[in-house]
């Protein structure tokens, strides 16, 4: 009892844990982008096309979540660009 943190407090240490693992995958999925764009002219297997679907699904999942919670981070500027 003399430890226990207050709620809201647990929430915002959650909500920014969730924060920074949803820039960390973009950033992963914009490296697999990149990745599969540089190889494209050599045949890509299908092993590198999947691993940026994979990254690309893991980011959308977060994000939804991250909505679900209301949550709201920096501006992407490749959203505001589009």
């Amino acid at each position: 009892m003399f430890f226990k943190r207050p709620q809201h407090q647990v929430e915002q240490e959650g909500n920014q844990r969730l924060l920074n693992l949803i820039y960390q995958t973009k950033a992963s999925w914009d490296h697999a982008k990149e990745t599969e764009q540089a190889v494209y002219e050599s045949h890509v297997n299908n092993e590198l096309k999947e691993r940026t679907k994979l990254q690309e699904r893991k980011y959308l999942y977060l994000y939804e979540r991250a909505r679900k919670r209301g949550l709201h981070g920096k501006t992407n500027a490749g959203v505001i660009m589009q």
